[in-house]
């Protein structure tokens, strides 16, 4: 029998779902709060990436200076999910979403303000705080408002619908902002959002009881995790530009090795952990985490060679680049609300397997890229095979990471999933870009433009390996079908 500090207990009547919103706020104003949430984070991962050309003419921003503008929010948005999840549970959710939503604000608008590169890049990193508070808080805003079933099956597709469509919205908007009035509206649209979404929730959503059976915030388990996730998402970022033989990043390797291994002893001793080893026990929440971690592989990565191909191969512009991902935005949105639909009948471990072999399907399709224009034949096709299967495969990895959960686990549960998309994304992207470059430079073609698309294709063909890794991993999901 599992130990009684770290064993998550099956929920029992004694512990009823803890209220999101007031009596008289329907749950799918909740619902519509948590995906622009969602829907806000995420695009600020790539929203920028366009616009940082026009920054470095406006800062003078370095080379080293515009990789930190993405990755300054990266780091601490993936280093302070779980503490800011697990706050959430022993806090409240409201103010943790409030909190979150204020800094994430504040830091766009000195963000967008910035005059020197400093202040830009201090900014980002604020952004991510809030973003991770954002995140976490989204998804157990939903589980907390829609019990299981076909309402919280609903609730999710939609916002696993916002969320994956976000990250290529977030190009063709960057680059819409950034040609028509400035790069500093790329930061700056958040902030009439964040003051709206401040509004309705303050006006919607109900103070979670804090502070239940004594429970306190495990400070020790905190701050090493956080300080080990941020050192490995540091490290991952600077090896796509430093190697990872580099003095910095093999550091930052042994410290994150060093802090998640104390963090484990930590979790395993401590009377009130921040992350009870009980419930990595559950077998949905662990595939379910692990294959959502082999998602953001394909996804970030997909997106990111997809980009460069665009504009350093076919010579399209950032506003053109964004614009021929729009078929795939457009399934990946649609992916999750076909799946809600099929969810009841065939079950997440049925769905999962059948996106995951589309996705590899489609993955492997796109490795075939040609070094010169030939879009419509040679590269819509395996987009929008690539974005069928990731959009089927969203909404059961969100349901199967978030059943069975008990309500005080909620935020837990939700920081867990989003941490793993997000060092999912972080590392493979790191690694990929390494495989590419070694494969660019071992090419014996001459031309340096089909030398460097043999780098992509060798760098998709891996993503299509992750892919068919996270097929099999999914036979290990429960069968059975969601009610």
């Amino acid at each position: 029998m599992s130990h009684p500090r770290t064993a998550v207990a099956p929920a029992t009547p004694a512990e009823p779902a803890l209220p999101a919103a007031r009596a008289h706020v329907p749950p799918g104003v909740i619902l519509a709060i948590a995906c622009v949430a969602n829907f806000m984070v995420i695009i600020d991962t790539s929203i920028v990436n366009v616009a940082l050309p026009a920054m470095k003419a406006a800062l003078g921003l370095s080379a080293a200076g515009q990789q930190w503008v993405v990755d300054a929010y990266l780091i601490t948005f993936g280093g302070f999910l779980l503490l800011a999840a697990r706050a959430g549970d022993l806090f409240g959710r409201k103010g943790v979403f409030q909190a979150g939503l204020t800094v994430f604000t504040a830091a766009s608008l000195a963000g967008g303000l910035a005059r020197d590169p400093w202040l830009l890049i201090a900014a980002r990193v604020l952004q991510g705080i809030g973003a991770a508070a954002l995140a976490s808080s989204s998804l157990s805003l939903i589980t907390a408002s829609h019990p299981e079933g076909p309402a919280r099956t609903r609730a999710l597709s939609l916002w696993a619908a916002v969320g994956s469509s976000a990250g290529a919205v977030g190009v063709v908007l960057g680059g819409l902002l950034t040609t028509g009035l400035s790069w500093r509206y790329v930061l700056f649209i958040n902030v009439p959002i964040g003051v709206a979404l401040l509004a309705a929730a303050a006006a919607s959503l109900v103070p979670s009881p804090t502070g239940r059976d004594g429970a306190r915030l495990d400070l020790p388990g905190a701050l090493t995790v956080t300080a080990g996730v941020s050192a490995l998402v540091f490290a991952v970022s600077q090896a796509t530009s430093q190697g990872w033989g580099a003095a910095s990043v093999l550091a930052a390797l042994a410290a994150a090795v060093i802090l998640l291994a104390a963090f484990g002893l930590i979790e395993a001793r401590s009377a009130a952990p921040l992350v009870p080893l009980g419930i990595l026990r559950r077998r949905s929440l662990a595939v379910g985490n692990t294959l959502m971690a082999c998602l953001g592989v394909v996804m970030t990565s997909g997106f990111f060679f997809l980009s460069l191909y665009f504009q350093q191969i076919l010579g399209y512009s950032a506003l053109r680049s964004g614009a021929a991902i729009v078929p795939m935005t457009v399934l990946l949105a649609a992916g999750p609300l076909v799946a809600k639909r099929l969810l009841p009948r065939f079950g997440p471990r049925f769905l999962t397997l059948a996106g995951g072999i589309l996705t590899t399907a489609g993955m492997a399709w796109m490795s075939l890229l040609p070094d010169h224009s030939d879009y419509p034949a040679r590269v819509l096709g395996p987009m929008l095979v690539t974005a069928a299967g990731i959009g089927l495969m969203l909404l059961p990895l969100a349901a199967s990471a978030t059943a069975g959960i008990e309500p005080r686990y909620a935020g837990l549960a939700s920081g867990l999933f989003n941490t793993a998309r997000q060092l999912g994304g972080a590392l493979g992207l790191a690694a990929l870009v390494t495989i590419a470059a070694t494969a660019t430079r071992h090419s014996q073609l001459a031309s340096p433009a089909a030398a460097t698309v043999h780098g992509y294709r060798i760098a998709l063909l891996s993503c299509a390996a992750v892919s068919l890794a996270a097929v099999l991993i999914a036979l290990l999901l429960p069968k059975g079908r969601t009610s």
